[in-house]
């Protein structure tokens, strides 16, 4: 078949959406299926530049990717998401649409603007969404009196969790939801031993994901354990502010940024555990996967996003925003090393069983026959 996967988002700035678009595209080819992201982009340049002053890819996209519009930076669900906004959306995706002749549309957070709405409006072929956050969704207050009668045009409703799923029931409890899980990359390989003294942090410098929180409990860890603090994801002058207004010290910290797919690999597989400190609004623990299928046991925030995830075997859960808590959590997975070891060996397995690109690839061909038949 021939997939269009529709990301209202810019392929230029990382994001677990965009991950999620990537890992399944790459994972429908595998199994024979011709796949192309439809999506925002920022190419380089002042323009871009003043637009987003943070860190990302803006060389030219891949063949795979069609880019059909500039995004801005939005507040929307207590992050900071990158939006197309463009007015000529519309008309460059009936041409794309013409021009692809897609057998079917997979729309990612189908009610944003303007790609998915107006993807809504003018596609022609089946159309499955996949709905992703979690928490108030306040967008929804302007979305459904405006254009939530095009969610008739969904053939297939998927949610990527329990908490995803019930915070659009709000918003739409007449319909039916699928839970498919994110999938994962999985290296070939991982062995929880022979890890370097790190802990890795993965995530913008968005006030939901927790930075602030891990940075203040960093110089009790550092000072108990040696260990060193990688940062992936966030911006460097971001970080660098958030040290500077919190009076923390840099000791010990390496502010990585935006790394690729193949460095975050090997940044976890060189881990020995993962910090993820987010104080909510998360549907699903993307990041905490990430960390499980390369065998880094996870200290993560006690939030139902991540307590659907994690298990005891896996890691440790904290208080949300209990930065003591966080400290103490993360001197006690470094300081006992046959737990840790065998927290690693659980979450791997885990990974590969549960969270495979491979299973979800089976699944999400399925639905796809169904709704062209």
């Amino acid at each position: 078949m021939k997939v269009g996967i529709v990301v209202p988002f810019s392929w230029s700035f990382w994001g677990a959406v965009l991950e999620h678009a990537e890992l399944k595209a790459e994972a429908l080819r595998e199994r024979g299926h011709e796949v192309k992201i439809v999506i925002g982009n920022d190419p380089p340049g002042t323009f871009t530049r003043a637009l987003h002053p943070r860190h990302g890819r803006h060389d030219d996209p891949p063949p795979d990717v069609i880019p059909v519009g500039r995004t801005v930076i939005v507040p929307a669900n207590g992050s900071l998401p990158n939006i197309c906004l463009s007015p000529s959306v519309p008309m460059r995706l009936k041409r794309v649409f013409a021009e692809e002749r897609f057998d079917v549309l997979h729309l990612h957070e189908p009610m944003t603007p303007a790609i998915c709405v107006s993807t809504l409006a003018v596609a022609r072929c089946p159309i499955v969404a996949t709905w992703h956050a979690a928490g108030g969704l306040g967008w929804m207050h302007v979305g459904m009196p405006f254009w939530g009668f095009l969610l008739d045009r969904i053939d297939h409703r998927i949610a990527v969790s329990n908490e995803a799923r019930a915070s659009i029931r709000h918003w739409i409890p007449d319909r039916d939801w699928e839970v498919i899980p994110n999938g994962v990359l999985i290296p070939p390989e991982a062995d929880p031993g022979g890890r370097d003294d790190t802990i890795v942090f993965i995530g913008r410098h968005d006030p939901r994901k927790g930075m602030p929180v891990l940075l203040k409990a960093w110089p009790d860890v550092h000072r108990r354990t040696g260990a060193r603090l990688r940062l992936v994801g966030a911006d460097p002058l971001a970080v660098q502010l958030l040290l500077a207004r919190h009076r923390i010290p840099h000791d010990g910290i390496d502010v990585l940024g935006f790394l690729p797919q193949e460095d975050l690999t090997r940044e976890l597989l060189r881990a020995k555990a993962l910090a993820v400190p987010s104080v909510g609004q998360e549907s699903f623990g993307m990041v905490l996967t990430r960390g499980f299928a390369c065998a880094v046991p996870v200290v993560a925030s006690d939030i139902p996003g991540y307590r659907a995830v994690m298990t005891d075997e896996t890691g440790m859960l904290v208080p949300p925003g209990d930065d003591r808590a966080l400290a103490d959590a993360l001197v006690a997975m470094l300081g006992d090393e046959p737990r840790r070891l065998r927290m690693g060996e659980r979450a791997r397995q885990i990974a590969v069983e549960r969270y495979s690109w491979n299973r979800i690839a089976v699944r999400l061909e399925q639905i796809y026959e169904e709704v062209s038949a």
